[in-house]
């Protein structure tokens, strides 16, 4: 049943937005965060308060994977058993999660803790193969480390992503998604080794983009001893990159701005201009006459 707290939220949601209706998916993903799926009453409601039909609102929830139209366990474990991740061991960790667990793919273990899904693809493919809880990433794994990561979480044992937050469970991401963050945004690293290898290689040979000094690479992989800490070095990455843009942007105005329209006029080009305009007049006569 829709609260009315959470019906106070979703015209909070709804506030943000010049159109009612772009306010459907964060407000979506807040019917999941108390039912742990998008239920029929929250279709409902939030048909009522948008002012569409409950078969638009059921639409949406139907074609995108992230809603779910049955509840999810604490843990939602995403294996990817996409092409690359297949290769690399996803198939394999599917099947084995799928044994240890007892469960099949989009089931629910009877605890109610851990819910089970292959996805197609998770977009860390350099980390392959790859497995999300609760959207957070876990990069490089194996059968062993999958079914390790499913005992955790079931024992209540507080597990680390691989390159993001602590994991919280489903219905408390869920409102994160819904637009209501639960300050943890910058907690540990947000890039692993193989994003930043290239990053590397360019600041170790002085390779430069548009003929710029290279920054130093920054150092993302390690996580912060503190929430604070990881945020401090976040919001000083950021600082840095702001700066590095700034003066990219400021040589490119001292350049003169090189684009089409500070191309020099050819000779000919003045002539060619009337010749076409005579032409594009004789075309309207012609049309004129017939």
């Amino acid at each position: 049943m829709i609260t009315e707290k959470t019906r106070a939220e979703m015209r909070e949601i709804i506030a943000r937005y010049p159109q009612p209706r772009s306010a459907l998916l964060p407000m979506l993903h807040l019917v999941q965060s108390e039912e742990g799926f998008v239920s029929p009453d929250g279709i409902e409601v939030c048909a009522e308060l948008l002012d569409i039909t409950a078969a638009e609102v059921a639409a949406v929830a139907t074609f995108y994977t992230m809603y779910k139209r049955r509840p999810v366990g604490d843990y939602h474990v995403g294996v990817c058993t996409n092409t690359l991740c297949a290769v690399m061991g996803g198939d394999q960790i599917m099947a084995g999660l799928k044994d240890h667990l007892g469960i099949g793919n989009d089931e629910t273990t009877e605890d109610g803790k851990v819910t089970l899904e292959h996805v197609e693809c998770n977009a860390a493919c350099d980390f392959a193969p790859v497995v999300m809880v609760n959207w957070e990433f876990f990069d490089n794994m194996t059968p062993d480390r999958a079914r390790k990561l499913v005992d955790d979480l079931r024992a209540g044992v507080e597990v680390e992503a691989d390159r993001g937050a602590r994991v919280c469970t489903w219905r408390q991401a869920e409102r994160v998604l819904a637009g209501f963050p639960d300050g943890r945004a910058d907690e540990g690293p947000s890039a692993g080794e193989a994003s930043l290898a290239g990053l590397r290689v360019a600041h170790e040979r002085g390779w430069t983009a548009g003929g710029h000094a290279a920054a130093a690479a920054p150092d993302l992989t390690t996580r912060g001893s503190t929430p604070a800490e990881a945020t401090r070095t976040a919001a000083e990455t950021d600082t840095t990159r702001a700066e590095s843009e700034s003066r990219a942007a400021e040589a490119g105005v001292g350049r003169g701005g090189e684009g089409p329209s500070s191309r020099p006029e050819t000779p000919n080009s003045g002539a060619e201009n009337a010749d076409n305009a005579g032409s594009a007049g004789s075309a309207d006569g012609e049309k004129g006459q017939r």
